[in-house]
């Protein structure tokens, strides 16, 4: 799988619910594994690979193991902490964003089973970042007018997204 970068229209929309849970699901997330951990992530959601479905895998052993959420909904946050943050849709690139320290999820898993999640501190930041894949929220948007504007400006002069229009969509005229 490829994953798709910064640009990509695919990126900015909201994902469907995943409304059956079947093979091709399974073999969707086998493949998002193989390619996040081709990437070095620790998380991967649907639309960075082309599908717009609300799904995502992660794994991170030192913090929470492996795993794969559909539907997520976040039902609860507390607290805030900076973090230096980057993205796989973004290579190369990172930012000190500031994000609930803790949260609560819930969501299904492959088995077609309920689970709840309360996750702190990274966990809890990979769970949001990737539920902003899903909500087509990208990294750049979680950065104050001035840190964007330098961060989109940056993205544009190394050329780094995908190629055609809308390469810069949150910069409107400029």
């Amino acid at each position: 799988m490829e994953i798709r970068l910064f640009g990509d229209p695919v990126l900015r929309s909201k994902a469907a619910e995943v409304t059956q849970i079947d093979g091709s699901v399974a073999r969707l997330c086998d493949g998002m594994f193989t390619t996040m951990y081709a990437a070095r992530g620790i998380g991967l959601a649907a639309p960075q690979v082309g599908v717009r479905k609300r799904l995502f895998v992660y794994d991170e052993p030192e913090t929470c193991g492996r795993g794969v959420i559909l539907n997520p909904v976040l039902a609860d946050s507390d607290g805030t902490w900076m973090f230096e943050e980057g993205c796989l849709s973004v290579p190369g690139y990172s930012w000190q964003i500031e994000r609930p320290r803790r949260v609560a999820l819930s969501g299904i898993d492959l088995n077609g089973n309920e689970v709840t999640v309360e996750a702190d501190d990274l966990f809890a930041r990979l769970i949001q970042h990737e539920i902003d894949h899903l909500d087509g929220v990208l990294l750049t948007e979680r950065l104050d007018d001035d840190q964007r504007r330098a961060a989109l400006s940056e993205l544009r002069r190394r050329g780094v997204g995908a190629q055609g229009g809308g390469l810069f969509p949150s910069l409107g005229a400029e």
